[in-house]
């Protein structure tokens, strides 16, 4: 199966269903990655070219500046200074928690910053920008719940929309992505 045909995938959206519009045009996507300082993998750039998934808990990509869409986009770090402030989280890579609360969420800022940033395919499940190449994992991030839901965007649709189990979606060796795969693997 080429990178190109996601039929398979449309079917399975429509089967569930997945309202389905007109994929974005070249013009559109680069909009996007404009506006959000990223590029999509080419995986993703591609299965968008070819269909547009709408409706609740996808983003909408047409709309990219819209709150709902920047919401998505903010969700990661989000979570991870809920549970900083609300969970006692924090994570030991980063050192000795500071005191002032400003100043833990600041250090966490700073590493999801530095961190591949993630982008959203529906609801609380993410595809890392970097590496920019086909076949990265997408993680279900839920506040410091992260998880791999797919070892890469295939596996994943097959997974969230009923054709395979979990265990089968994140079956093999998903690729290393920085800082993410660390806190799944700290998860564990």
């Amino acid at each position: 199966m080429s990178e190109g045909d996601w039929s398979g995938e449309k079917l399975l959206l429509q089967h569930r269903g997945v309202t389905l519009a007109a994929g974005l045009t070249a013009e559109e996507l680069r909009r996007v990655e404009e506006i959000h300082r990223f590029h999509f993998p080419p995986d993703l750039r591609s299965f968008l070219s070819c269909v547009l998934p709408i409706g609740l808990r996808f983003p909408n990509w047409r709309t990219p500046e819209s709150s709902e869409l920047l919401n998505q986009l903010a969700w990661p770090f989000e979570g991870i200074a809920f549970d900083i402030e609300n969970n006692v989280f924090w994570w030991k890579p980063w050192g000795a928690r500071p005191e002032a609360l400003s100043e833990a969420i600041a250090v966490a800022k700073a590493a999801v910053d530095r961190a591949p940033r993630l982008i959203p395919i529906y609801g609380h499940r993410y595809l890392p920008a970097n590496p920019e190449i086909a076949g990265n994992p997408v993680f279900s991030v839920y506040q410091t719940d992260i998880i791999y839901y797919g070892v890469d965007l295939r596996q994943y649709f097959a997974c969230e929309f009923g054709r395979i189990d979990h265990a089968e979606a994140v079956r093999g060796e998903p690729r290393h992505i920085p800082f993410w795969t660390d806190l799944v693997e700290d998860n564990a």
